[in-house]
């Protein structure tokens, strides 16, 4: 049985919407980099969905994925840096305390 790209649509869409809602509300930063996260891979069920319906032979789509999924674990190593250089500074990791910038 083949999956109607209305599916893969409909579940990325849920994920980015949650993604965006944890991203907007969240005031811990592990929260947001994991916000970060699902919005990528709700981009990654869009270009898996999208490569199956219009190129089935083709595999650009799934190229594409790793390419973000790369980028997606690189960010997280790069975050989790940030925050635990932050948190071992600050001890908190609440985004309303992250005043470094500041003199």
């Amino acid at each position: 049985m083949v999956l109607q790209l209305e599916y893969f649509l409909l579940i990325a869409a849920a994920l980015f919407c949650i993604g965006i809602y944890g991203l907007i509300t969240s005031r811990n930063a592990v929260r947001v980099l994991m916000s970060i996260e699902l919005l990528l891979n709700a981009v990654n069920l869009n270009l898996m969905g999208f490569s199956n319906f219009l190129d089935p032979q083709g595999i650009r789509g799934q190229v594409f994925t790793v390419f973000v999924i790369t980028v997606a674990a690189a960010e997280a190593a790069v975050g989790l840096a940030i925050v635990l250089s932050i948190y071992r500074n600050r001890n908190t990791v609440d985004m309303e305390q992250f005043n470094l910038l500041k003199w």
